[in-house]
């Protein structure tokens, strides 16, 4: 029997795209890993821990989460920029990834976040915090930029290393204040807090997780956070932007991207997901009671998210003269 060309090619292109879309419907059909380009315990740690075990629980199939540290976060990112594209292997991006994509250089990065991967949703946003000892005798933002430009250069701030969300922040409120203060890095939150808490250093711009429980304990004080809103975590502080600086805004976020070729309908489907996950009370108080506010996004407005975020930190790494270890 004859078969004419276009019936030939029509039943080959049906042969192979049927098992794909087979793939895609029964999706997910074994575990799935979710990794965190962060050491445990941290928050980009523990909100994925939450989101797993809440679509494990949805979809009745094991989302394991894997910490791979390391490289400033893109020893986790380039895995999964690599991984097969069948929606199994998912990173939990974060603002480092974003920040990532200017502070190093480009022979040093081994994937393009906006190239390599595909944005799944937001998760989640959350303002960081400014904080200093109880004793500094300062007391607003104000003060504090008022002690800062009284002694330009003297007084230093720390941050949970090189690069980091919490040392841009500090660089972004010397450039949105005009001041002249020294960036000490450390090899995290805790350490850095505590040389605060002990005076080595004058003050921290940190994320609320690390820092709002020695600011509720009282061995740290809360000066100002650098969202658009007060914190319902600490809702008698004021905002940077509440304090003279109506444009300033630095804010963390945490999210979840794919390999870049994963098919629409496998991210549209964990996109779908998270909607109902982040729309649980339980996620948001646990999320609220952190600082963070849950954020569900669709996957292409995840991405005009990165694409701004990108430039936005890029000009504060340029601006501060930012340099990785």
């Amino acid at each position: 029997m004859f078969i004419k060309p276009l019936a030939l090619s029509l039943a080959v292109a049906a042969a192979f795209t049927a098992p794909l879309a087979q793939a895609q419907d029964k999706y997910p059909s074994k575990p799935v890993k979710i990794i965190v380009p962060y050491a445990p315990g941290g928050p980009n740690d523990i909100v994925a821990r939450l989101v797993a075990q809440k679509l494990g629980e949805m979809e009745k199939q094991s989302f394991i989460v894997e910490n791979k540290p390391g490289g400033g976060s893109n020893i986790g990112a380039d895995f999964v920029a690599k991984a097969p594209a069948d929606g199994y292997t998912l990173l939990i991006a974060a603002t480092s990834h974003a920040i990532n994509m200017t502070l190093f250089p480009k022979d040093q990065l081994k994937y393009d976040l906006l190239k390599d991967l595909t944005p799944v949703s937001m998760i989640m946003t959350g303002p960081l915090v400014v904080v200093t000892r109880p004793d500094f005798p300062a007391n607003s933002l104000k003060e504090l930029v008022a002690a800062a430009k009284a002694k330009p250069g003297e007084l230093s701030f720390a941050s949970s290393g090189n690069g980091s969300s919490t040392h841009l922040g500090g660089e972004m409120l010397n450039t949105a204040a005009g001041i002249k203060t020294i960036h000490v890095p450390y090899k995290g939150s805790g350490p850095g807090l505590t040389d605060v808490m002990g005076g080595q250093t004058t003050y921290m711009v940190d994320t609320m997780i690390s820092a709002t429980p020695f600011v509720t304990s009282g061995k740290l004080k809360a000066l100002a956070v650098t969202g658009k809103k007060r914190s319902q975590v600490l809702p008698n502080v004021p905002t940077v932007a509440e304090q003279g600086y109506p444009n300033f805004e630095a804010v963390a976020f945490i999210g979840m991207m794919a390999p870049a070729a994963t098919p629409k309908p496998i991210v549209d489907k964990i996109n779908a997901d998270l909607q109902k996950v982040l729309a649980m009370p339980d996620i948001k108080d646990k999320l609220a009671a952190q600082g963070f506010t849950a954020e569900w996004m669709k996957p292409a407005d995840f991405g005009s998210y990165l694409q701004k975020e990108v430039p936005k930190w890029g000009a504060i790494v340029k601006s501060g003269n930012v340099k990785i270890d």
